[in-house]
């Protein structure tokens, strides 16, 4: 049982290897994309049912248009593609969820300042979708799950079972789970340069937003890099600044 068990969880791992687009970093996939943007636009939905979409004209407008123009530049015309903005200027924050779904808080503005700022932000959010982070990290968990059951079937008779799987709980969130968050993060900062500079945006625009968005969190509490789920601030401009030579091959100028 306990030996079945392991190679169903390999098979499963193996048989779900795919390749993330421009990166082309192999990542295990054990749900389908239809099953993703499946519980991706029901999630969308549910946000957006508590949420107060903003009513703002000239906004939403240059949403849609920035937000149009990175996703034609992802190639991914079968999405359903959506940009709401939603009225919260407390909330400095944007998401993509499966499928294209795109949110971005009024409170972000600000800081994104211009379009090319703004096509940073989505660029970045468009890029999570694109990699299928969501469908990924819900597969890890599945595998960890999955692995908690094998670690009860082996030791089953031994006195420490209730141990041995919160142990794997806990190494599989830090050592396992979180530094895939973070990679995640680091991986959609660096394909969002290239998405918003195939669209026209230059990329060099998201140091000035990722400097600005750290400056915005000075004085509010952070966990350490390594039980974090995003890079340190200086640690993603650093790795920005890495990229922009690869995102700089791409940029034409909006016209």
């Amino acid at each position: 049982m306990k030996n079945a068990l392991l190679l169903l969880l390999l098979a499963a791992a193996l048989a779900g290897c795919q390749n993330v687009p421009l990166t082309g970093r192999s990542q295990l996939q054990v749900i389908s994309e239809q099953q993703e943007t499946r519980m991706g636009l029901a999630s969308f939905q549910e946000i957006l049912e508590k949420e107060k979409l903003s009513n703002d004209a000239a906004a939403n407008a240059r949403l849609q248009r920035i937000g149009m123009r990175i996703a034609a530049a992802t190639g991914r015309s079968d999405y359903q593609w959506e940009f709401k903005l939603i009225d919260n200027d407390k909330t400095i924050n944007a998401f993509c969820l499966p499928g294209g779904k795109v949110a971005v808080y009024t409170g972000l503005l600000p800081i994104a300042q211009d379009d090319a700022g703004l096509a940073a932000v989505i660029g970045h959010e468009v890029a999570h979708a694109i990699a299928r982070h969501g469908g990924e990290r819900l597969s890890q968990e599945i595998l960890i799950a999955g692995l908690s059951v094998a670690t009860v079937v082996a030791t089953h008779d031994s006195p420490n079972r209730d141990l041995y799987v919160g142990l794997l709980g806990a190494g599989a969130a830090v050592g396992y789970l979180l530094p895939y968050s973070r990679l995640h993060e680091s991986e959609a900062d660096r394909m969002g340069l290239i998405y918003m500079a195939k669209a026209g945006y230059d990329p060099r625009a998201a140091i000035g937003l990722w400097q600005r968005m750290a400056e915005a969190g000075k004085g509010k509490s952070k966990p350490p890099e390594f039980l974090s789920t995003h890079p340190a601030d200086a640690t993603r401009i650093n790795e920005l600044e890495r990229w922009l030579p690869e995102a700089l091959n791409y940029y034409r100028p909006v016209r």
